[in-house]
């Protein structure tokens, strides 16, 4: 991630790593309520919905941790994309009317992650880091 311009620069690899680590985390609640019935969710009983519980618990603990972020943020993505319009298009055009701002925020966030990758301070820099000393 290159440095941003400006007073607020140098805080730029510290503040991606805030945002992809709290969407990571609150990725992976929305997975977690869907497997196993946390946080007021309902334990999912179709397989659609149970492999969706998969991905967004699984694919949010490997973003929140910064570990095969690429792959991970890029399968969230498109996870969220259909969600979006299997669930919430049918309902009205735009997200505001059809409750469906989560998923395509979370839909373009993952995507920037997947471009990004996971950052400085990631476990894939970690990882990196180590194989080349």
């Amino acid at each position: 991630m290159t440095q941003g311009t400006g007073p607020t620069g140098r805080f730029a690899e510290p503040a991606y790593a805030l945002v992809r680590f709290f969407a990571g985390a609150l990725y992976a609640c929305h997975g977690a309520g869907k497997l196993f019935g946390a946080f007021g969710g309902h334990v999912a009983d179709k397989p659609l919905m149970m492999a969706a519980g998969v991905i967004e618990f699984g694919g949010g603990v490997l973003i929140a941790l910064g570990l095969l972020t690429s792959w991970a943020a890029f399968i969230a993505s498109g996870q969220m994309a259909v969600a979006y319009f299997r669930a919430h298009a049918p309902n009205g055009f735009w997200p505001i009317e059809n409750k469906g701002e989560l998923a395509v925020v979370y839909c373009f966030l993952f995507l920037f992650v997947a471009a990004s990758g996971g950052g400085r301070y990631s476990l894939d820099a970690m990882f990196r880091k180590g194989r080349r000393t």
